[in-house]
Protein backbone atom coordinates (compact mmCIF):
# COMPACT_ATOMS: atom_id res chain seq x y z
CA UNK A 1 0.00 0.00 0.00
CA UNK A 2 2.98 2.40 0.06
CA UNK A 3 3.80 1.72 -3.70
CA UNK A 4 0.75 4.42 -4.90
CA UNK A 5 -0.39 7.39 -2.75
CA UNK A 6 -4.01 6.37 -1.29
CA UNK A 7 -7.15 8.00 -2.93
CA UNK A 8 -8.86 7.62 0.23
CA UNK A 9 -10.28 10.75 1.26
CA UNK A 10 -9.71 12.22 5.20
CA UNK A 11 -12.43 12.04 7.52
CA UNK A 12 -11.17 15.58 7.53
CA UNK A 13 -12.37 16.95 4.07
CA UNK A 14 -15.88 15.47 4.79
CA UNK A 15 -18.77 18.79 4.47
CA UNK A 16 -19.55 18.18 7.97
CA UNK A 17 -17.76 17.94 10.81
CA UNK A 18 -19.57 18.35 14.20
CA UNK A 19 -17.31 21.76 15.95
CA UNK A 20 -16.14 20.08 19.27
CA UNK A 21 -15.12 17.36 17.16
CA UNK A 22 -13.14 19.70 14.90
CA UNK A 23 -11.75 21.68 17.54
CA UNK A 24 -10.32 18.75 19.23
CA UNK A 25 -8.50 17.60 16.32
CA UNK A 26 -6.91 21.05 15.16
CA UNK A 27 -5.53 21.35 18.83
CA UNK A 28 -3.90 17.98 18.65
CA UNK A 29 -2.31 18.18 15.43
CA UNK A 30 -0.76 21.21 16.42
CA UNK A 31 0.37 19.38 19.74
CA UNK A 32 2.05 16.64 16.68
CA UNK A 33 3.41 19.54 14.11
CA UNK A 34 4.97 20.92 17.27
CA UNK A 35 6.55 17.95 18.90
CA UNK A 36 7.88 16.40 15.64
CA UNK A 37 9.47 19.08 14.33
CA UNK A 38 7.16 19.52 11.06
CA UNK A 39 6.70 23.38 11.91
CA UNK A 40 10.99 23.88 11.72
CA UNK A 41 10.61 22.73 8.28
CA UNK A 42 8.79 25.68 7.55
CA UNK A 43 10.85 28.28 9.23
CA UNK A 44 13.62 26.42 7.18
CA UNK A 45 12.10 27.00 3.94
CA UNK A 46 11.16 30.58 5.00
CA UNK A 47 14.60 31.16 5.93
CA UNK A 48 16.27 30.00 2.70
CA UNK A 49 13.12 32.86 0.65
CA UNK A 50 13.25 35.58 3.01
CA UNK A 51 15.80 38.41 3.09
CA UNK A 52 15.76 40.76 6.30
CA UNK A 53 15.88 43.99 4.68
CA UNK A 54 12.51 43.41 2.62
CA UNK A 55 8.71 43.31 3.42
CA UNK A 56 6.83 40.01 2.52
CA UNK A 57 3.36 39.40 2.00
CA UNK A 58 2.98 35.42 3.24
CA UNK A 59 -0.59 33.67 2.38
CA UNK A 60 -0.86 30.73 4.12
CA UNK A 61 -3.03 27.53 2.72
CA UNK A 62 -5.03 25.30 3.76
CA UNK A 63 -4.40 27.33 6.88
CA UNK A 64 -6.63 25.22 9.49
CA UNK A 65 -6.59 26.54 12.82
CA UNK A 66 -4.25 28.93 12.04
CA UNK A 67 -1.29 27.30 14.18
CA UNK A 68 1.14 27.10 11.66
CA UNK A 69 0.74 31.14 11.31
CA UNK A 70 0.80 31.47 14.67
CA UNK A 71 4.16 29.84 14.74
CA UNK A 72 5.43 31.83 12.02
CA UNK A 73 4.79 34.96 13.62
CA UNK A 74 6.70 34.03 16.45
CA UNK A 75 9.78 33.04 14.30
CA UNK A 76 9.56 35.92 12.40
CA UNK A 77 9.50 38.34 15.34
CA UNK A 78 12.31 36.04 16.48
CA UNK A 79 14.62 37.04 13.67
CA UNK A 80 13.27 40.22 12.92
CA UNK A 81 11.64 40.17 9.80
CA UNK A 82 8.79 42.24 8.64
CA UNK A 83 6.00 40.16 7.31
CA UNK A 84 2.31 40.06 6.37
CA UNK A 85 0.79 36.98 7.19
CA UNK A 86 -2.52 35.65 5.98
CA UNK A 87 -4.37 32.20 5.99
CA UNK A 88 -6.93 31.01 3.87
CA UNK A 89 -9.30 28.08 4.29
CA UNK A 90 -12.70 26.63 2.98
CA UNK A 91 -14.16 25.96 6.40
CA UNK A 92 -15.93 28.76 8.07
CA UNK A 93 -15.87 26.90 11.18
CA UNK A 94 -11.63 26.99 10.74
CA UNK A 95 -11.93 30.44 10.24
CA UNK A 96 -13.78 31.13 13.21
CA UNK A 97 -11.19 28.73 15.47
CA UNK A 98 -8.53 30.37 13.79
CA UNK A 99 -9.68 33.89 14.52
CA UNK A 100 -9.96 32.70 18.35
CA UNK A 101 -6.46 31.42 18.20
CA UNK A 102 -4.40 33.79 17.18
CA UNK A 103 -5.39 36.52 19.49
CA UNK A 104 -3.59 39.34 18.72
CA UNK A 105 -0.98 37.91 16.68
CA UNK A 106 -2.12 40.44 14.03
CA UNK A 107 -2.94 37.60 11.31
CA UNK A 108 -5.70 38.30 8.81
CA UNK A 109 -7.94 34.96 7.78
CA UNK A 110 -9.99 34.52 5.30
CA UNK A 111 -12.92 32.25 4.11
CA UNK A 112 -12.51 31.43 0.84
CA UNK A 113 -11.04 28.88 -2.26
CA UNK A 114 -7.07 29.88 -2.34
CA UNK A 115 -7.55 30.49 -5.83
CA UNK A 116 -9.50 33.60 -4.96
CA UNK A 117 -7.08 34.92 -2.97
CA UNK A 118 -5.98 37.90 -5.18
CA UNK A 119 -9.77 39.19 -4.39
CA UNK A 120 -8.66 39.77 -0.57
CA UNK A 121 -4.63 40.55 -1.26
CA UNK A 122 -3.13 42.83 -3.92
CA UNK A 123 0.45 41.33 -3.68
CA UNK A 124 1.51 37.79 -2.63
CA UNK A 125 5.04 37.06 -2.33
CA UNK A 126 4.98 33.61 -0.72
CA UNK A 127 2.22 30.67 -0.93
CA UNK A 128 3.20 28.73 1.88
CA UNK A 129 1.04 24.89 1.94
CA UNK A 130 1.75 23.06 5.27
CA UNK A 131 0.03 19.62 5.12
CA UNK A 132 -2.18 20.71 2.56
CA UNK A 133 -1.37 19.05 -0.74
CA UNK A 134 -1.62 15.31 0.30
CA UNK A 135 -5.33 16.29 0.02
CA UNK A 136 -5.36 17.16 -3.18
CA UNK A 137 -5.00 14.56 -6.41
CA UNK A 138 -2.37 14.99 -8.83
CA UNK A 139 -4.02 17.35 -11.25
CA UNK A 140 -4.85 19.43 -8.44
CA UNK A 141 -1.54 20.02 -7.58
CA UNK A 142 -0.27 20.90 -10.85
CA UNK A 143 -2.83 23.53 -11.18
CA UNK A 144 -1.68 25.28 -7.83
CA UNK A 145 1.60 25.09 -8.97
CA UNK A 146 1.06 26.66 -11.90
CA UNK A 147 -1.48 29.21 -10.03
CA UNK A 148 1.91 30.30 -7.83
CA UNK A 149 4.04 30.39 -11.25
CA UNK A 150 1.65 32.42 -13.42
CA UNK A 151 1.19 34.93 -10.71
CA UNK A 152 5.03 35.19 -9.86
CA UNK A 153 4.90 34.14 -6.00
CA UNK A 154 6.94 31.87 -4.54
CA UNK A 155 5.66 28.33 -3.26
CA UNK A 156 6.90 26.61 -0.35
CA UNK A 157 5.64 23.12 0.44
CA UNK A 158 5.49 21.30 3.92
CA UNK A 159 4.54 18.01 3.36
CA UNK A 160 4.52 14.00 4.35
CA UNK A 161 6.63 11.51 2.85
CA UNK A 162 4.79 8.54 2.12
CA UNK A 163 6.71 5.79 4.28
CA UNK A 164 6.01 2.66 6.33
CA UNK A 165 8.09 3.63 9.23
CA UNK A 166 5.90 6.97 9.08
CA UNK A 167 2.64 4.90 9.33
CA UNK A 168 2.72 2.31 11.48
CA UNK A 169 4.74 5.10 14.15
CA UNK A 170 1.80 7.80 13.33
CA UNK A 171 -0.77 4.80 13.93
CA UNK A 172 0.68 3.30 17.22
CA UNK A 173 1.15 7.03 18.60
CA UNK A 174 -2.40 8.28 17.87
CA UNK A 175 -3.83 4.75 18.78
CA UNK A 176 -2.50 5.12 22.56
CA UNK A 177 -2.41 8.85 23.40
CA UNK A 178 -5.21 10.36 21.10
CA UNK A 179 -8.94 11.39 21.88
CA UNK A 180 -9.89 12.81 18.48
CA UNK A 181 -11.47 9.47 15.89
CA UNK A 182 -10.71 11.83 13.45
CA UNK A 183 -6.84 12.08 14.31
CA UNK A 184 -6.75 8.34 14.60
CA UNK A 185 -8.46 7.97 11.17
CA UNK A 186 -6.62 10.77 8.89
CA UNK A 187 -2.91 10.83 10.71
CA UNK A 188 -1.98 7.14 9.10
CA UNK A 189 -4.07 8.04 5.78
CA UNK A 190 -2.24 11.44 5.59
CA UNK A 191 1.05 9.16 5.35
CA UNK A 192 -0.71 7.35 2.81
CA UNK A 193 -1.46 9.68 0.99
CA UNK A 194 1.72 11.37 1.06
CA UNK A 195 4.25 11.73 -1.61
CA UNK A 196 7.64 10.08 -2.58
CA UNK A 197 10.38 12.63 -3.89
CA UNK A 198 10.61 10.91 -7.31
CA UNK A 199 6.63 11.81 -7.72
CA UNK A 200 7.16 15.52 -6.26
CA UNK A 201 9.45 15.81 -9.11
CA UNK A 202 7.29 14.33 -11.89
CA UNK A 203 4.15 17.16 -10.67
CA UNK A 204 6.72 19.76 -10.90
CA UNK A 205 7.50 18.73 -14.19
CA UNK A 206 4.07 18.57 -15.22
CA UNK A 207 2.99 21.89 -14.30
CA UNK A 208 6.23 23.37 -16.00
CA UNK A 209 8.16 24.24 -13.07
CA UNK A 210 11.61 25.59 -13.99
CA UNK A 211 13.64 26.56 -10.79
CA UNK A 212 12.53 24.05 -7.71
CA UNK A 213 14.09 22.49 -4.86
CA UNK A 214 12.98 19.19 -3.59
CA UNK A 215 14.52 18.02 0.22
CA UNK A 216 14.12 15.33 2.73
CA UNK A 217 13.31 16.57 5.89
CA UNK A 218 13.05 14.96 9.59
CA UNK A 219 10.57 13.58 10.56
CA UNK A 220 9.72 12.04 7.23
CA UNK A 221 9.11 15.08 5.42
CA UNK A 222 9.32 17.14 2.18
CA UNK A 223 9.93 20.72 2.14
CA UNK A 224 9.44 22.04 -1.27
CA UNK A 225 9.99 25.72 -2.58
CA UNK A 226 9.48 26.99 -5.95
CA UNK A 227 10.56 29.87 -7.69
CA UNK A 228 7.98 32.04 -9.78
CA UNK A 229 9.90 34.91 -9.10
CA UNK A 230 12.78 36.29 -7.47
CA UNK A 231 11.91 37.34 -4.45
Amino acid sequence: MFKFRSKDKELLDQEEIPEKDLFQNLRELDFINHWLGGYDISFSGLKKIIKSEKKYTIVDIGCGGGDTLKRIEKWRMKHGYVVDLYGVDLKPVCIQYAEKNSGTAGITFICDDYRNIYQHVEKIDIVHACLFCHHLTTAELVDLIKFAINNRTVLLINDLERNPLAYYAIKILTGLFSKSYLVKNDAPLSVLRGFKKKEWVSILEKSGAVRYTVKNKWAFRHEIIIYGTDV
